[in-house]
């Protein structure tokens, strides 16, 4: 059993990033399933799109399998962090056009 934690990081004033992140219970070590990214004006559309994979990835893959657990939430996102550095598929840009 897993809970889910949501961490937040502003990172200008038009984006903000969302840690999709999970406490495995029976050990109280972390995972980040993925990230969020956030871009004024929020959409409706894109929240439940967010929600939608959200949930998905969770059904399809254990988080402790599409992801190391690390004793610490901050250790978990420094890692992901590492592992997505050399590329910016993480941040998928979810804005439509106008």
């Amino acid at each position: 059993m897993f809970k889910s934690i949501d961490v937040w990081q502003q990172v200008d004033e038009s984006t903000a990033l969302r840690y999709r992140c999970f406490q495995r219970l029976d050990n109280g070590h972390y995972c980040v399933q993925s990230v969020d990214s956030y871009h004024l004006p929020i959409r409706e559309e894109q929240r439940i799109m967010l929600d939608q994979q959200f949930i998905e990835l969770f059904i399809e893959e254990s988080p402790d399998q599409r992801s190391p657990l690390y004793p610490t939430l901050e250790e978990a996102i420094a890692a992901y962090n590492e592992d997505w550095s050399d590329t910016d598929d993480w941040m998928v840009d979810t804005r439509q056009p106008a």
